[in-house]
């Protein structure tokens, strides 16, 4: 349930001034306002499952870009039935919409959405209904510019440096093709976002994570409710440590989605337990900015 200072799960992420949303729980109109973020560049809303706690943000959110002038479609991708949702919603509240909504529902794991030099994946999820994880991947960034090999290949400084670097063969001062494998080192991974809320813990779930830069995740209880958290579908804290820890590669692991029977002074309990497992655990909290670097 919503806590006066505790709104329900909602994830933004920003990429190259992109933002995609991951669930649209109760309240993420205020939040997105209080960052002051312009939601019509919301390109895609990715929904895990239809239960309340995730999707009632979400008729606000499409009313709301009715009032911002928004131009390009929205993406809504999410499992069996979250298309009858958005449709009975607008039909029932009688929604003005000026833009194009597509719903895309997914019933198999696999690449649902591409962009410039990115793509996004699904994984199936244990819940007590149809749920989805999902990671945005960015594709390999090309090796490192030595510009000194360039110079020693005759190749002039400016604009054939830069098609290089892009990936062009070019022609050197002498004529000569200049390939990318003679002055770019090895190439590069992109980076890596993964979100998983609303599941039993189980190993597939590692194998979809693995190499994540920001993975963020359910921790709802502490250990001594597992028996709560497996009836419930859910996972413990210390669950979703060892997710991060057996994925290999995670960099970060934040906690989401907690029992409403913790305050924010007895969450440390959680991140005790995630800590002695994953030591780069952090407590996710409305507003909070994760920034994601490259590593080269």
């Amino acid at each position: 349930m919503p806590l006066p200072n505790r709104h329900l799960t909602s994830v933004l992420l920003r990429r190259e001034g992109e933002l995609f949303l991951f669930d649209g729980g109760e309240g993420t109109q205020v939040s997105l306002r209080r960052l002051n973020l312009r939601w019509k560049k919301i390109s895609v809303i990715f929904i895990s499952h239809t239960h309340a706690d995730h999707v009632t943000g979400i008729p606000g959110l499409l009313m709301l870009s009715s009032q911002v002038d928004r131009d390009d479609p929205l993406y809504i991708i999410g499992p069996p039935r979250i298309g009858e949702y958005i449709e009975t919603s607008r039909r029932v509240l009688d929604m003005y919409i000026n833009y194009e909504i597509i719903v895309q529902e997914v019933s198999a794991p696999g690449i649902v959405y591409r962009g410039d030099g990115f793509h996004v994946r699904c994984f199936p999820l244990r819940h007590t209904k149809p749920c989805l994880g999902y990671s945005l991947i960015e594709d390999a960034r090309h090796g490192e510019f030595f510009p000194q090999k360039a110079s020693a290949l005759n190749v002039p400084r400016g604009p054939l440096w830069a098609q290089l670097q892009s990936g062009e063969t070019v022609k050197s001062a002498d004529g000569i093709d200049v390939t990318p494998g003679e002055v770019l080192g090895p190439a590069r991974s992109g980076r890596k976002f993964s979100y998983v809320t609303d599941t039993l813990a189980f190993p597939e779930i590692a194998a979809n994570v693995a190499d994540s830069d920001l993975l963020v995740c359910e921790g709802m209880f502490e250990r001594g409710l597992s028996g709560d958290a497996h009836e419930k579908k859910h996972m413990t804290a210390e669950e979703a440590a060892s997710i991060a820890k057996a994925a290999g590669g995670v960099k970060k692991l934040a906690l989401i989605h907690f029992s409403p029977r913790y305050t924010d002074h007895n969450l440390k309990l959680l991140l005790k337990e995630a800590q002695a497992i994953f030591p780069n655990t952090v407590l996710a909290k409305d507003r909070a900015l994760f920034p994601i670097e490259y590593v080269d």
